[in-house]
Parts: structure tokens; sequence; C-alpha cells
């Protein structure tokens, strides 16, 4: 499907079977392009108006999280339908953070609790599904080695995404954000979640003959 504008262009000439009284007719939907080459100068567009560097803190930032959101896309492709729904929720969440990372610090009080500013309500949602989690099998004693079925591999992948995402935020969000907490708690329920789907992992020593 190609992109549009709405509402239309009101200025879009009638088609042929036009009945010549413009309150008559239809509106018509202008394609968008998907490139605008404002970008080509090495800088990117802020949220509520700005720009910066594509390299600087905030870019690096919610482009990691970008990143982070597609990986857990990838997981909920694979998953059962119970884990996907708490997936899609966490991909939700992290338009969320990627709105707060994308606004300058100058325009944050425009930025709306839960829609494009992280809460600390969101935090504790995540330490209330680790902890719930957790219930569901028995925790490994020592390091784990990755990979014991698909789901919990892409789970674990997203989970060190999310570290990276993580340290990439501390220098981007401002003092008192929830971000940096947020994806702290996230990489720990991703961690979670991943030993929940493999049910027995295991462990970096082997516990064989030697």
């Amino acid at each position: 499907m190609i992109p549009t504008r709405f509402p239309a262009d009101p200025e879009a000439p009638p088609g042929p079977e036009a009945s010549g009284d413009p309150a008559r007719e239809p509106r018509r939907l202008v394609p968008v392009k998907i490139y605008t080459r404002k970008g080509d100068d090495g800088t990117t567009g802020l949220l509520y108006g700005g720009r910066v560097p594509k390299d600087s803190p905030q870019p690096t930032a919610y482009g990691t999280v970008d990143e982070l959101q597609a990986a857990l896309g990838v997981a909920r492709a694979e998953a059962e339908p119970e884990l996907g729904d708490i997936v899609l929720h966490l991909e939700r969440d992290l338009w969320v953070l990627m709105g707060e990372l994308a606004t300058d610090p100058g325009n944050r009080h425009k930025l709306t609790a839960g829609t494009t500013l992280v809460t600390d309500e969101m935090v504790v949602h995540l330490e209330t599904l680790i902890d719930a989690t957790s219930e569901r099998f028995e925790p490994p004693t020592e390091f784990v080695v990755p990979g014991q079925n698909r789901v919990g591999a892409l789970l674990d992948v997203a989970r060190t995404v999310a570290r990276r995402a993580e340290r990439d935020a501390i220098s981007a969000a401002v003092p008192g954000s929830a971000v940096v907490p947020y994806l702290n708690r996230l990489s720990d329920l991703l961690w979670t979640l991943a030993r929940w789907q493999e049910g027995a992992s295991l462990p970096t020593r082997s516990v064989g003959p030697a």
C-alpha cells in the first residue's frame, strides 16, 4: 500500500466523472514519499521540533530502542499466544520510550504520561511481570548458555539489545526520567521470560563426566 496523507489535497483536480460541485466531490488522497532528503546532511528531526546530528546521544538511544522493538517482534512472531500478548505490550511501551528520547528537553513539558513519557507505573508493571513469571520455573543457580529452544534464544537476543539500549539511554535521558530504569527492568524481564520458555536451562559448566 502506498502511504497517503489525510485529509487529502483539496486542490486536486476533479476526475472524469466529477459533478463539478466541489462540495459533492470525494477528497483525493495524496501519496506521501517515504524519503524526504532532509536527513542527507546527517541530521534528523526531533519530536516537537529541532534537529540534531544522527550520531548524537538522542538518535543513538532511540535507534537502539527501535532495534530492540524489532528484536521483540521476531520473538513475538514465534511465540505462543500468552507470551505473544506480553511481548506485544512491551513493543507498544517502546514507542513511549522512543517518543521521550526523541524530544528536546526544552519541549519535555509537551509530553503525555504513558503515551510519549515513560512513567514509574510502567516500571512497576515490569517488576510485577518479573515476579509472576519467576514463579513458573525453577531458577538456575549459575549463568546459562542461551539456545535451549528458538523462542528462548530470541528473547535472549532481545535482552542483550535492551542492555545496550540502557547504556545508550544514560547519556540521552534527562535527570529524573524513568527511561533507564524501564530498560533495566525490561532486560531482567526478558531474561526471566527466556528462562520460562526454556523450562530447563543449560548451565555454563558441564555436569557430565570429565
